[in-house]
């Protein structure tokens, strides 16, 4: 039996990164034989095993055939005579197809450090095709590591997305690799890849071509250059889009609750967002009450967050509207409205006396910190 560190960890040291998770192949050994030592399998497909201390991904060599279409059409060989090389054969990338033994050796038989030394993500061999999913990673490797795609790779990518093996992708697996994309370093650069493939308009058809969505990437390379989170990101791309298209994409690649909340609620209110420096104290209040800022505040604070990316106004008057917006909100939040209900008997006259209490409190507030309408 031996076991060697493979993959993203190998890669990641190679580059100077901190290491996040090991994983590591076991070359002839059984399933049996890692039970008996202690490892806890808790592979389905395939079998991996928990370091009985570490609880780190331990997975027997394999080889893999395709049966059928997708990323799931694949049935595995994992026994004693699988070498370390055709294991590391089956991975996507050269600079995901290294390991390191127990000396701390690189054994890199795809020549992945060459790779990553020139900043190109190359697939290891024809095996890449069969599984979909690749270009997706590939797309979100680029856009974290700043790669270029091998020209025979994007050649590979954009025949696998003719072919139709995109379509066979579920929609959660698609939006896993999304989201990973979209919280990288330049997601913009993910979406450029996709859509240099021919995959984009599969996957993500509201954004193709990628060349017609200037507005919308340069909203979401900010929102990434200022860490914005994940549900930020994906309403800044979905910016100038209506909230239809917004929920029809929600609904089609199984998008979480709190990111489509978020784009959708602000595409319902992007007008009153755009014109937030010229709103009066009532038209704030009803703004946050509409927007459900009284309820989710931190919510609230992503919509200011993801209306500066789109506002027309300088740098300097979106942080002053940003300012406004937030001492608005601090305002109609402060309100009590138990305090204000004990003083009225009927629901109509309370529901109108905490209205206009939190604009009242909105008013006050703007004036304090000089916070004027803004003409249009």
């Amino acid at each position: 039996m031996k076991i060697y560190r493979v993959g993203g960890s190998v890669r990641d040291e190679l580059l100077g990164i901190t290491i996040i998770d090991r994983d590591y192949v076991v070359v002839g050994a059984t399933p049996e034989a890692l039970v008996d030592k202690g490892f806890r399998p808790v592979g389905k497909d395939f079998p991996v095993f928990l370091h009985p201390v570490t609880q780190e991904e331990y997975a027997l060599a394999r080889t893999e055939r395709k049966t059928a279409p997708g990323y799931r059409g694949f049935a595995f060989h994992a026994a004693p005579d699988v070498t370390l090389e055709q294991d590391l054969a089956r991975r996507d990338f050269t600079i995901n197809a290294m390991a390191v033994d127990d000396a701390g050796t690189l054994i890199d038989p795809y020549l992945g450090a060459d790779d990553l030394k020139a900043g190109l993500l190359r697939h290891v061999g024809p095996a890449f095709a069969e599984d979909p999913v690749r270009i997706l990673r590939g797309a979100r490797f680029a856009a974290r590591f700043g790669f270029a795609i091998a020209p025979e790779t994007l050649t590979l990518m954009r025949a696998m997305a003719d072919s139709g093996e995109v379509d066979a992708l579920v929609a959660e697996r698609v939006w896993q690799e999304l989201a990973r994309g979209l919280m990288e370093a330049d997601p913009v650069e993910m979406l450029r890849v996709l859509d240099a493939c021919g995959a984009l308009v599969k996957v993500l058809p509201e954004f193709a071509p990628f060349d017609a969505n200037a507005r919308n990437l340069a909203a979401l390379r900010e929102a990434a250059a200022l860490q914005l989170s994940l549900a930020a990101r994906f309403a800044a791309l979905c910016g100038t889009l209506d909230a239809a298209q917004a929920a029809q994409l929600a609904e089609r690649q199984r998008v979480p609750n709190d990111c489509r909340d978020l784009v959708l609620v602000y595409l319902r209110h992007a007008g009153p967002f755009a014109q937030a420096s010229a709103l009066d104290a009532a038209a704030l209040a009803e703004l946050i009450h509409s927007a459900d800022g009284l309820r989710q505040e931190a919510r609230f604070l992503s919509l200011i967050a993801v209306a500066q990316l789109y506002a027309t106004d300088s740098a300097d008057d979106a942080k002053g509207t940003a300012k406004r917006l937030l001492a608005a909100l601090h305002a109609a939040r402060g309100v009590d409205a138990g305090a204000v209900a004990r003083q009225h008997a009927d629901a109509q006259s309370i529901a109108a006396a905490v209205k206009a209490a939190r604009v009242a409190a909105v008013a006050a507030a703007l004036h304090k910190a000089g916070y004027a309408p803004r003409a249009m």
